[in-house]
């Protein structure tokens, strides 16, 4: 039932024309990068199709650049599902492959990576292209919003470790899922993926650094709601629903049914914050070519909340119900089918 949840939302965002020629060359990449060892790893990738995720994330991308989001989004999601409940060990070696993750764009482009896995040499060759033609402050900015999301990863893992996973309070899991759903950087590549960026000074306001929390905390609730049938099967309890479960000892319906509330509180205060937007940039000063930028650094916040919705009604990752070795591989604790942390 939650992959099946509906939210009203008042925009509606492009797909990418370049979807299809794109999703070919990205399908090779990952098979030749290492990133899907096995036929049933590819099968289950396949399946969750985030080419469809980035085509209607970065709609306005070229051919070139969005290959090069898919990959990014290969590498991303990948790691995610690499702990394993039955080896709490390996929490260890994932903080090591993080941190060489967070140090890749602290480094001039091109730098090999000194802890070698297939995730960590993909990442290598991805930030090279993805940070061509930026500036020193949108790098710097991208890499502090993706070491924080890296660092609340390897929390969660830890947690789970320790056998901590589902103990959170309402507001502290909260805040930590704001951390853990990656989206401020995921933001951030939107200026990439159309050339421009968001002046600084807008960034800095508190306008919107709230909207940019607020898109966070939306997006990431959405994506409790839709995994939760497979974060279920996993054991997983870093989960929205779960935790409400837990502290409120409802039913899992009333559950579903106050992080649906809890979701659309988040959307109606971003889209009241939008509104304000025109007013922030007279407040600035702001000449007609910085406003074009505002508007699009608001347009990549949209894409991102409409794009991943829509995406994840329909992706393979968070079918309700599966069969085969995904679904067994789930059961015992695991994300992935193949283990990508090693040489």
């Amino acid at each position: 039932m939650p992959q099946d949840v509906r939210f009203d939302l008042p925009f509606r965002t492009p797909v990418s024309a370049h979807l299809e020629s794109a999703r070919e060359h990205h399908l090779r990449w990952v098979r030749e990068r290492g990133l899907v060892r096995s036929r049933a790893g590819f099968e289950e990738y396949r399946s969750w199709d985030l080419p469809e995720a980035a085509a209607r994330t970065y709609p306005h991308a070229s051919a070139d650049d969005l290959v090069v989001l898919m990959n990014w989004f290969s590498l991303a999601f990948l790691f995610d599902d690499q702990f394993d409940t039955a080896r709490p060990d390996r929490a260890d070696r994932i903080a090591e492959v993080a941190r060489e993750l967070i140090a890749t764009p602290l480094r001039p482009a091109g730098t090999a990576p000194r802890v070698v896995c297939p995730i960590t040499v993909a990442w290598a060759e991805v930030w090279t292209h993805l940070s061509h033609g930026m500036s020193l402050a949108w790098r710097t900015r991208f890499a502090a919003s993706w070491g924080r999301f890296l660092v609340a990863h390897t929390e969660e893992v830890d947690l789970a470790a320790r056998g901590l996973a589902g103990t959170l309070g309402l507001a502290e899991y909260a805040e930590f899922r704001r951390r853990t759903v990656g989206i401020h950087h995921s933001i951030d590549a939107g200026e990439r993926s159309r050339g421009f960026e968001v002046p600084p000074q807008v960034q800095a306001h508190e306008l919107m650094v709230r909207m940019r929390d607020l898109a966070a905390d939306t997006i990431g609730f959405m994506n409790d709601i839709h995994s939760f049938e497979r974060e279920r099967r996993r054991g997983d309890g870093h989960n929205l629903i779960a935790v409400l479960h837990r502290q409120l000892g409802s039913t899992w319906e009333e559950a579903t049914a106050e992080a649906y509330r809890m979701t659309r509180d988040r959307l109606d205060e971003y889209l009241a914050l939008e509104a304000r937007v025109p007013r922030m940039c007279e407040e600035l000063g702001l000449d007609a070519e910085q406003r074009v930028r505002v508007r699009m650094g608001v347009e990549a916040i949209q894409h991102w909340i409409s794009g991943n919705y829509e995406w994840a009604l329909t992706s393979g990752r968070y079918a309700a119900s599966k069969d085969g070795p995904a679904v067994t591989a789930e059961l015992a604790g695991k994300g992935s089918l193949d283990d990508l942390l090693v040489v």
